[in-house]
């Protein structure tokens, strides 16, 4: 069966750590404006930017998606 990304859940992980939009865009090196975007669901996430956000979070790249069966 194969799965596609549903809603992002970046926003939810900063909310866990308590970090916000403006950290998580200095320590990840991105812009403010991509990090919105990202947690406003108007982009997705590239792999890269999954890993990158997975390290910093320490969660998996896996746990920044709700997953949906296709």
């Amino acid at each position: 069966m194969a799965y596609s990304r549903g809603r992002c859940l970046l926003q939810d992980w900063l909310d866990r750590r308590e970090l916000t939009q403006t950290e998580f865009a200095i320590r990840s090196g991105w812009s403010k404006r991509m990090v919105s975007h990202f947690c406003n669901r108007t982009r997705m996430m590239s792999v890269e930017a999954m890993y990158t956000a997975s390290l910093i979070l320490g969660c998996t790249m896996e746990e920044l998606y709700e997953w949906v069966p296709d």
